[in-house]
């Protein structure tokens, strides 16, 4: 291609002045599965599509395409598939509750002795959870982790009607009454305090229904489903429950000639036992009451002090061991994409000495957010399935940190995977804010100081560090002027020489290509070379570029930062997991305490953020919890006062939450919290039937 004449009159084709080539465009990224070269593909549902469905249509979408493609050898290879942990989590709630059936059934045999009223319970169930189904149904949810976790916790509740009037039916029964008489007292006599009950239920979980946020999110779907289930278990135990015993109830003496009568008579003296010791306890009990009333002061007082002494510690979502987890590598700004290839192969190599680890995927030149940064890589682990490896995913991962941090002058970061299905990041998210840069980079500096000092944090990042080294041109532009060029002049110039110009395009065939024009890459390697760059003046005459312009080396910030339309830079901590979040930040507190930059403003994002919250949003919703129970018994009991006979207990059963806690290494998070709104509901009604069979024997 002719591209130019010279002064003699000669033609200056393209290739006198430039290389030629039909070559590749320039590794930008490089993506690898278990070490073997490949494309790296993301598949991303809509936000209103269902993972798990999305999943089964894209891996038939894999087979079609490998099938189709057989003779080029076309095979995909998943490496991270985020709906195989909710099909996982999804049947271990499954069984969970065909257990919590069983076990119910064999409660009821031990203490009614008769396989009659146990199959008249077990009936009770489903018939409520066809009901809950087609709420569902109807609003629209699906069979997710939690709505399967609510029908599961929920098999307890759903029985506690149809226990309670079956054991009245069964004492009239004992009176020698016949079915139909005993079915019918049984079932008037106990009615209000079923209804009690189910309200107490009700009225405890309708607040989490209720909760803004992402709380809220997660336990909405939750909620409503027991709400629901709770209803229909007091229909079906006014309507069903009676009807089957009316018919097959009958009372059954346990007889030695069996072994479900030995064993029916066995527990019998075991629980004899058992109720003269709890009179006896119960009689000294009501004997000194300033005694036992002092007690449980004192323990309610202690058990609120574990958490305030750290003994009980606090995050947001307990860890789940998902078998996944990121490894995110970072060598020092400027490096080239090869150089950072070439030490993710050497994780690469520490990583799959692991006996542990299944599968790897490699993307090299790709940082946070899938954006690319040729001097960072992020490797997506999976681990064999649980059963087949002794360690948890948490170890595996440490181990992995601690060998690799060996590698000179590289960071290594892990992200475990949460409960959602994505990259937890880093646990520890701080911001800070402010309009001055000196400010902000001192309140870092503090920030940044104090976390390292912070028990458990074994690394810290801002988003200030070294940013990447760079050519900076400082153009004179009264030097510029005086020779007629304009900065868009110099600008386009150095683009096209630089960064490569590719607006042209060849076609061949039904294909295109884009042309790239550029500077060899040894011509543009060098500042000095740079330096050299000649500029064609107006009238013809050739300048360099350092006639006009300083060439100097520098670094540039690798992002900029702002929040409410504040400059900002962020710090993120890592820690070795063995200390909950909640926890960690105390510690950080009391090294920091308020310490900062003037006009600067700090804050949490992440986790730490969720937690407070989502434990805020929580506590409205126990309170609101505690009201609702005790307006239920203001109504049931004509009275204001009468009701803390029963709200008395909800505090002294949060002693037994609060110590267990501890004893058992857990922290509070919105699982354990939500089980303590639970517990408000169980407690109150164990209360409201020994109150309301109190009152009956009063009245006898």
């Amino acid at each position: 291609l002719i591209v130019a004449r010279s002064r003699q009159g000669g033609e200056v084709k393209l290739a006198d002045v430039a290389e030629v080539e039909d070559g590749i465009q320039e590794y930008k990224s490089i993506s690898r599965i278990n070490g073997r070269n490949s494309v790296g593909m993301n598949v991303l549902k809509q936000s209103d599509a269902n993972a798990v469905e999305v999943s089964k249509v894209v891996r038939a979408e894999i087979q079609q395409l490998e099938s189709q493609y057989h003779r080029a050898g076309l095979k995909f290879e998943i490496a991270s598939d985020g709906s195989e942990f909710t099909i996982e989590a999804a049947n271990a709630v499954k069984e969970d509750l065909l257990m919590a059936i069983l076990l119910v059934a064999a409660v009821m045999f031990l203490f009614l002795h008769d396989i009659r009223n146990s199959i008249i319970v077990l009936i009770s169930i489903p018939a409520s959870l066809i009901a809950s189904v087609l709420a569902m149904w109807a609003f629209d949810f699906s069979l997710n982790l939690m709505t399967l976790l609510a029908l599961s916790l929920v098999i307890g509740i759903l029985v506690d009607d149809s226990i309670v009037v079956l054991e009245n039916i069964h004492h009239h029964l004992e009176n020698g009454e016949n079915s139909f008489g005993a079915a019918v007292k049984g079932r008037n006599e106990i009615g209000f305090a079923a209804l009690s009950i189910t309200l107490v239920d009700v009225v405890v979980f309708v607040p989490l229904s209720l909760v803004a946020g992402l709380v809220g999110d997660i336990m909405r779907e939750f909620a409503i489903v027991i709400v629901i289930s709770t209803l229909m278990s007091l229909f079906v135990s006014f309507t069903l429950t009676p009807m089957l015993a009316s018919r097959f109830s009958k009372v059954q003496h346990a007889a030695d000639t069996t072994l479900a009568g030995r064993l029916s008579l066995w527990f019998e003296k075991a629980f004899g036992r058992m109720t003269e010791r709890y009179i006896r306890i119960l009689q000294y009990s009501l004997g000194n009451s300033g005694k036992v009333l002092l007690g449980m002061t004192l323990l309610l007082i202690a058990s609120f002090l574990l958490p305030a002494l750290g003994l009980i510690g606090s995050e947001f979502m307990k860890q789940s061991d998902q078998g996944q987890f990121i490894v995110k590598l970072e060598v020092p700004p400027g490096s080239t994409l090869e150089n950072t290839n070439v030490v993710t192969r050497q994780v690469e190599a520490i990583i799959g000495s692991f006996p542990e680890v299944k599968k790897v995927f490699t993307s090299v030149g790709v940082g946070s957010e899938g954006i690319n940064a040729v001097n960072k890589s992020e490797l997506m682990v999976t681990l064999v399935d649980r059963k087949q490896r002794t360690r948890s995913t948490g170890d595996i991962a440490n181990d992995i940190k601690k060998r690799t941090r060996l590698i000179p002058g590289t960071k290594v970061y892990i992200d475990e995977i949460s409960i959602t299905g994505q990259a937890g990041g880093a646990p520890i998210w701080m911001f800070v804010t402010g309009s001055n840069p000196d400010s902000l980079e001192a309140t870092g500096r503090m920030i940044t100081d104090a976390l390292r000092k912070t028990p458990t944090v074994i690394e810290v990042n801002t988003s200030t560090e070294m940013g990447n080294p760079e050519t900076r041109i400082d153009v004179d532009r009264q030097k510029m002027s005086t020779f007629g060029l304009t900065v868009y002049d110099v600008g386009s110039t150095l683009r096209v020489a630089l960064t490569g110009d590719d607006e042209s395009m060849f076609r061949e065939g039904q294909s295109e290509y884009p042309i790239r024009v550029a500077l060899d890459k040894f011509d543009r390697s060098n500042p000095d070379d740079i330096a050299r760059l000649p500029f064609t003046t107006p009238m013809g005459r050739q300048v360099e570029l350092q006639q006009f312009a300083e060439i100097v080396q520098a670094s540039g910030p690798t992002k900029l930062e702002r929040k409410n339309r504040n400059a900002s830079l962020s710090i993120h901590a890592y820690t070795d997991n063995t200390m909950p979040i909640g926890t960690v930040v105390q510690e950080y507190s009391k090294i920091e305490g308020d310490r900062k930059a003037g006009g600067t403003t700090v804050g949490f994002e992440g986790q730490e953020k969720d937690r407070a919250d989502s434990f805020g949003q929580l506590g409205l919703a126990l309170l609101a919890s505690i009201l609702f129970v005790y307006f239920i018994m203001v109504g049931l009991y004509d009275s204001f006062i009468y009701p803390f006979v029963v709200m008395f207990a909800v505090p002294l059963a949060v002693i037994g939450a609060l110590i267990m806690l501890a004893l058992t290494g857990n922290a509070l998070s919105i699982f354990s919290i939500l089980g303590i709104i639970m517990m408000i509901g169980l407690v109150t009604k164990n209360a409201i039937l020994l109150v309301d069979r109190t009152n009956d024997n009063r009245e006898r």
